[in-house]
């Protein structure tokens, strides 16, 4: 049975290293359709495992994070990151050109 757009998104995210971030557009990128981007977005807010697909290491283009609803309160996708050693800059986003996984 082939996976679902969502499986494919799971699994690519589940490779992010810890202390990495990955844009939701790479993400798309390594599912295999760059279009997908907000497809990224939909799967990871209705992610089934948060335990074991970490979604919180996924930002925007910018290095930003997502609405503070998304983690289960303010700022908590930045207090996640932080735990795994992201510093984030003066202007509140994780620097992508130290941070971003590199595949």
């Amino acid at each position: 049975m082939a996976k679902n757009s969502f499986e494919i998104i799971y699994d690519v995210v589940r490779q992010i290293p810890e202390g990495r971030v990955a844009t939701y557009g790479q993400i798309a990128r390594l599912a295999g359709n760059p279009r997908w981007s907000r497809v990224v977005g939909y799967a990871l807010h209705v992610n089934p495992d948060p335990e074991h697909i970490p979604c919180h290491r996924v930002v925007n283009r910018l290095g930003e994070v997502s609405s503070a609803f998304a983690f289960g309160g303010p700022n908590m996708q930045v207090v996640y990151l932080e735990d795994e050693g992201v510093i984030f800059g003066e202007d509140g986003r994780v620097p992508l050109d130290e941070y971003q996984w590199d595949i």
